[in-house]
């Protein structure tokens, strides 16, 4: 039986190394922003964004409170996946850029991540109750401990997505979009 796939932009970070709200940040006449929640869209049934109360979809406020990391975002769309029915939740940074359309074939069985960028992830809805608990405690909240607390697989892809931490990789980004 197919049971829904929600996909999560995170998009609640501080862009701090970026120097501005790279989400807005444009790339080939589009925002990030955009490019992430158009890249889940192909792949997934329904697609919301975490971490920010503007975007072209359905937004979430990180769960428990900002702050958290992108464990706050995956916390907050696995919530929202339970209440709304689904069975998993594939996720992706607001910088992450040239997502495989097969992506979540790749990742299948859930839980799984990409080995290069763990932000990149399909967490079935399941995996919740552990990570509140992990939120809720004094133990690391790094998305790699979550990974192995659930026995996540960390899987290389086939095509690795550009990561945009900088305006400078933005800019290697740009060049590559246009083939220089």
């Amino acid at each position: 039986m197919h049971r829904p796939l929600l996909g999560a932009v995170l998009a609640g970070g501080r862009s701090t190394r970026f120097g501005s709200d790279k989400a807005f940040a444009r790339l080939g006449g589009r925002t990030l922003l955009e490019r992430a929640v158009e890249g889940l869209g192909i792949m997934c049934d329904a697609v919301v964004v975490a971490g920010r109360e503007d975007a072209p979809v359905p937004t979430l406020p990180d769960w428990p409170r900002p702050g958290m990391g992108p464990l706050g975002g995956i916390a907050a769309a696995l919530r929202h996946a339970q209440e709304a029915g689904y069975g998993e939740v594939l996720t992706c940074p607001v910088d992450s850029v040239g997502l495989a359309a097969d992506l979540p074939a790749q990742l299948r069985p859930a839980p799984a991540y990409c080995e290069s960028q763990p932000v990149i992830g399909l967490w079935p809805v399941s995996a919740l109750a552990e990570l509140e608990a992990l939120l809720r405690s004094d133990a690391c909240h790094s998305l790699r401990a979550f990974a192995g607390r659930i026995g996540a697989r960390a899987v290389p892809l086939s095509q690795e997505p550009a990561n945009i931490n900088t305006p400078a990789d933005l800019e290697s980004a740009e060049r590559r979009s246009h083939g220089l």
